[in-house]
């Protein structure tokens, strides 16, 4: 995978938005389907030789996430703590998993079945969810440093609501396995902010007028 920061942003982008869709399928019943399968789907594109592919292709399919990655990072003021916290969680989980040998094969075995199982389902149906979160809850959280989610309690006690979640955590993991291999890291949020955040809002321009 390409070593650029055109690339990290674009996992950045697919970080956040994953993490954005934690909050509100925590929160609320309407989400948007469209996005919902964009995020899901990038878990089972292993072999992507863009980095674009991950994601459907369409650089407009990130904008939420570009557009989180200039209101966190940027000069305003009020920031998204709570999805800042996320962020830092989900980066220390996928250094965990990059670490243990015996879950990345664990995982990468699984995501090859899923790759099969979605020839004949939607990633969306219930089952797939139940299936996502799984090997979420197999190969992630059983790495210890769970991340606790906020919400509504009445929502999250339901078990549709909590694959959905444990989902979008995979693929939010799956983001930050590109974020590393691009080459970034946390000390990118440090001495690299500024040109983040410069690189998002070119994205961010380059879009289709209609996607603005």
């Amino acid at each position: 995978m390409q070593y650029s920061l055109s690339t990290q942003i674009i996992a950045l982008a697919g970080l956040t938005q994953a993490l954005k869709l934690v909050q509100t399928v925590a929160r609320s019943t309407n989400v948007d389907k469209d996005t919902l399968s964009i995020m899901l789907n990038s878990v089972a594109v292993v072999d992507a030789e863009e980095p674009l592919q991950i994601y459907g292709n369409q650089p407009e399919n990130l904008k939420t996430g570009l557009q989180l990655i200039v209101d966190q990072l940027g000069d305003k003021p009020q920031k998204d703590v709570e999805l800042t916290r996320y962020i830092v969680g989900v980066l220390a989980l996928e250094r965990k998993l990059s670490k243990t040998p015996a879950n990345l094969k664990k995982l990468g075995d699984k995501l090859q079945h899923l790759e099969r199982q979605l020839q004949h389902f939607s990633i969306t149906d219930d089952n797939m969810l139940a299936n996502l979160a799984d090997i979420y809850s197999d190969c992630i959280s059983s790495l210890g440093g769970r991340i606790q989610i906020y919400g509504q309690p009445e929502l999250l006690k339901l078990p549709a609501v909590q694959h959905k979640v444990r989902a979008l955590l995979l693929a939010a993991i799956r983001s930050a396995v590109l974020w590393r291999q691009a080459g970034g890291s946390r000390l990118n949020f440090i001495f690299k902010r500024r040109k983040l955040v410069a690189q998002a809002k070119d994205m961010l321009a380059q879009l289709p007028s209609s996607s603005l």
